[in-house]
């Protein structure tokens, strides 16, 4: 019996010796330690990412005839107007996604180079302003297109880099996290819900691939604040998941085909639901309704309080812009409105929006 006390107390004392010495080590060299070493404390660098993505991210340079100020016609003289802008190699066939703002001023010369140093002039498959997206296709071998994500899985907080070309510095690369999601910015396109960073954008990085820790595209870069030098970590971009839609209707139809409901709609304030009855914060007021228009067909009338789209409750105009702008021309449209204190439905069959409608948010 004494003997076994005796051999417990031993077994017991080695344990605690065994515990403190463990312990010192891990206070004073942790990457001793399978598991604690700071290679695996997480993600120290972001290469890995930027290795995936960056071989994608094309670079865009454009030059442009400007007639000098005091030149007359019948003596002109001209300057050259270079500019700097990025494209993401999407597939590969060869399509490119950028931006519209890159050719907006119709360039005279547009030329790509891609990270492997080969230069190609591509051919604009179609434009469309109203997201500031532009397709454009090169005819090249062995193109590496970026892995998309999905935009709508992204939070506020996740880590996003930006890749592009700012002032001709190409493969420039900086790093943030998404400050915020669906900003809505009507002064600058009719349809985007933009992600706002706080990743540098600048001049240049315009059309460029911002990317997920993962290297995965979810976004295109617009630089849309680029012009306002006092402003410092605001930049935007268009989400992957618009940019699919826009390209997929680019490659069918060369342009993007959007519905068109023939109505301006306003935001309603909290004390005009109140006036109104209405208990949550749905509903929007048709300001405008088109002579002529599908809503007009459908019997609606500036006034006219919109609760519902297709069963979907309506809390905003910009809501109502991307549900008319979603249909397809000639869908039925069904609406729930209140007109007089009466609630009715009316059914609206769809249009095709317009080209180049873009004083009114429909």
């Amino acid at each position: 019996m004494v003997n076994f006390k005796s051999a417990f107390v031993f077994v017991l004392q080695s344990i605690v010796v065994g515990l403190a010495v463990a312990f010192l080590v891990v206070l004073v060299r942790p990457d001793l330690m399978p598991g604690l070493g700071a290679e695996n404390s997480g993600p120290a660098s972001y290469a890995d990412a930027v290795s995936l993505s960056a071989p994608s991210v094309a670079n865009i340079y454009t030059k442009r005839l400007i007639q000098e100020n005091g030149t007359t016609a019948a003596r002109p003289r001209f300057r050259v107007d270079t500019a700097f802008a990025s494209a993401v190699i999407i597939d590969e066939d060869g399509y490119l996604v950028t931006n519209y703002h890159v050719f907006q001023d119709e360039p005279t010369e547009i030329r790509v180079q891609f990270s492997d140093g080969r230069i190609a002039e591509p051919v604009i498959v179609g434009l469309d302003a109203e997201t500031d997206l532009a397709l454009l296709k090169v005819n090249l071998p062995d193109l590496q297109p970026v892995k998309l994500a999905r935009s709508d899985e992204l939070r506020i907080g996740d880590v996003v880099l930006a890749i592009g070309n700012p002032y001709g510095l190409s493969t420039s690369v900086t790093q943030g996290i998404v400050s915020a999601t669906g900003r809505n910015l009507y002064q600058l396109v009719t349809f985007a819900n933009f992600i706002q960073t706080d990743a540098a954008i600048n001049a240049g990085n315009s059309g460029g691939a911002l990317i997920n820790s993962l290297g995965e595209l979810v976004g295109i870069n617009a630089a849309v604040l680029a012009q306002d030098t006092g402003t410092e970590g605001i930049g935007f971009a268009i989400p992957v998941d618009l940019v699919r839609g826009v390209v997929e209707q680019i490659k069918l139809n060369g342009r993007v085909i959007r519905g068109y409901m023939g109505l301006l709609p306003d935001d309603l304030t909290d004390a005009e639901r109140l006036a109104l009855g209405i208990e949550n914060r749905t509903g929007i007021m048709l300001m405008e309704v088109y002579e002529d228009g599908p809503a007009a067909a459908a019997n609606l009338r500036a006034g006219d309080i919109i609760l519902e789209i297709n069963g979907e409750p309506v809390y905003s105009q910009h809501q109502a812009l991307l549900i008319s702008a979603s249909t397809a021309p000639g869908d039925s449209v069904d609406v729930l409105g209140i007109r007089d204190n009466v609630r009715f439905r009316t059914t609206i069959t769809a249009g095709e929006r317009p080209q180049g409608l873009y004083d009114s948010p429909d």
